[in-house]
């Protein structure tokens, strides 16, 4: 006998015995966390995003036409869409650019008569948007209420950017 038949058995014998101690890798019983989003539902739609893709979120008012005061949250991502969540009301009588309450009062009638004649009673349906220059320029839109749902989109939208854990903001249907 050589001394490689000798040693040839005692060879294998080790390596069985190695292998059987070695765990073969099992599927692991809990999924592989997702990446941080801030997820934000409404009654006109859901709207999600990575929180890494977050650059900033914003929050400001400003006039449109003189005629409506605008309360705005934007999510601007590092995608080509850009959010915004608004709350939309009639300037006052006291607006510094003289638009006089009988406007706003008119607006404000000719708004709600048009809503009620297509059955848009919902503010969530009264985001509007003009073809193509609107409905193509890479925004997702939604109308809220009130100025307190706005306060707590950009608070949500705000502590997820800033913390990294997911979150999500639920307003009721």
């Amino acid at each position: 006998m050589t001394m490689r038949t000798l040693w040839l058995p005692i060879f294998l014998a080790l390596a069985a015995t190695a292998h059987a101690q070695t765990p073969s890798p099992s599927p692991s019983a809990t999924p592989e966390p997702r990446l941080p989003y801030w997820r934000c539902e409404l009654p006109g739609g859901t709207y999600e995003v990575a929180i890494r893709s977050i650059v900033s979120v914003s929050s400001h008012e400003y006039i449109v036409d003189g005629a409506a005061r605008v309360n705005e949250v934007n999510v601007d991502t590092q995608g080509n869409m850009t959010v915004r969540f608004y709350y939309l009301e009639p300037t006052a009588a006291k607006s510094p650019l003289g638009v006089g309450q009988s406007t706003v009062d008119r607006i404000s009638d000719l708004a709600k008569e048009a809503g009620q004649r297509v059955g848009a009673d919902k503010v969530w349906q009264r985001v509007v948007k003009t073809y193509p220059t609107t409905t193509h320029a890479h925004s997702i839109e939604y109308r809220v209420e009130s100025e307190e749902q706005l306060k707590q989109i950009f608070s949500s939208a705000q502590g997820a950017f800033e913390s990294g854990v997911t979150a999500t903001f639920k307003l009721p249907d």
